[in-house]
């Protein structure tokens, strides 16, 4: 079996629960010399980066995918790597271009095998995974919000991921009056057996005394964690932050490889590692940062935040380590997640179970929906 052709499909479409605003993927549809068709994605988001790495991914396809054998999915990856050294050591569009090969290649090498790509992992060790709802506040009626998340769980969803700092007319992360406000009718509306995180936005810039002032007020409520409090790097503050609050820290969603991962994982400031397969190198690339993350003892979590693609990734790394707790859905319907596919993924009863039974992703595209949204230059 050999690799015939390799295209790269930047898309664009709007995303409900980000306000509605566009955001941008770039898919890859590898096909076989018999026929198999392998996809995967890098989770770009941003106008500007989809060219590049569309470009990117048809110049590696040249000499490091048309007539390779996709079953050698590690030694390809390998070979990516080696040859994005100058332009990609650290991260940047190199790693989007080989987290959306090396997805498509799991794809393919699931399929090849007649094997789902959990089982090529290893298998799981999760009987099943705590769904929780992970969206955006959008509106500025704080009990409105609540409310709409209360709805979520009463669909059988076990807790709320909610962002502050994002589009909208929500204004949290700004204010701390306003932001305890919401904090403690979450958990007066969603009562005490719910889960809820706090994410903050890109656009949220907290010292470490305005975090430790805020996250020791949100411990009265008992969340379970917050995200990026400090960005993404500041090994001394979040130190500080730690040592004054209870609530459990979370970042590295920035990040994009094993090495940045350690990083963080030897600062020991660290307790839940967001990551993303379709900017950290893909499977490979997730699995690799996994196994550091739950050799020491942190929790893993899937940064499953943009297509059906990234969420069957997500899954099947999340069941095969014990790093991981609960696994992320965005509760508004969207594009990329219930018309890309066949069979969306969901909950049972807020619940998700291991993607076993169907070869590869275990997914099937819908070719007219690509279609409808590949991103016009």
């Amino acid at each position: 079996m050999k690799i015939v052709k390799v295209e790269p499909i930047p898309v664009a479409y709007p995303e409900p629960n980000d306000f509605n605003a566009e955001r941008y993927l770039c898919l890859v549809k590898i096909t076989t010399d018999d026929g198999l068709v392998g996809w995967g994605e890098s989770i770009t988001q941003f106008k500007e980066a989809n060219a590049p790495v569309a470009a990117l991914i048809a110049g590696l396809a040249e000499d490091y995918l048309i007539g390779k054998d996709p079953i050698n999915n590690t030694a390809i990856w390998r070979s990516l790597k080696e040859r994005a050294w100058w332009y990609g050591y650290r991260g940047g569009i190199a790693s989007y271009a080989i987290s959306a090969i090396d997805i498509a290649l799991w794809d393919l090498k699931g399929k090849a095998l007649n094997t789902s790509v959990l089982e090529l992992l290893g298998g799981p060790v999760h009987d099943r995974l705590p769904a929780i709802a992970s969206g955006h506040a959008h509106d500025s009626d704080i009990k409105k919000m609540a409310e709409e998340a209360k709805t979520w769980m009463d669909q059988g969803l076990q807790g709320m991921k909610v962002g502050f700092g994002k589009r909208g007319h929500a204004h949290l992360g700004y204010e701390h009056d306003r932001d305890v406000e919401y904090v403690k009718t979450m958990r007066e509306t969603l009562g005490e057996d719910k889960m809820i995180m706090i994410d903050l936005g890109y656009a949220i810039k907290w010292d470490v005394a305005t975090a430790v002032k805020r996250v020791q007020a949100f411990d009265d409520y008992n969340i379970d964690w917050i995200e990026e409090p400090l960005g993404a790097w500041d090994p001394q503050g979040y130190a500080d932050l730690r040592a004054k609050t209870k609530t459990l820290i979370a970042y590295g969603e920035r990040e994009w490889q094993v090495a940045g991962f350690e990083e963080i994982l030897k600062t020991g400031t660290c307790d839940v590692f967001g990551i993303d397969p379709g900017r950290a190198e893909g499977i490979t690339g997730f699995k690799k940062a996994a196994d550091r993350v739950e050799a020491y003892k942190r929790t893993a979590n899937a940064h499953a935040w943009s297509s059906a693609i990234i969420s069957a990734a997500s899954l099947a790394v999340s069941f095969s380590s014990a790093a991981f707790r609960l696994f992320e859905f965005k509760p508004l319907r969207n594009p990329m997640q219930h018309d890309l596919v066949k069979e969306p993924f969901g909950h049972s009863e807020g619940w998700v179970y291991p993607p076993l039974g169907k070869p590869g992703l275990g997914i099937e595209i819908i070719d007219e929906v690509i279609d409808k949204y590949r991103q016009k230059f």
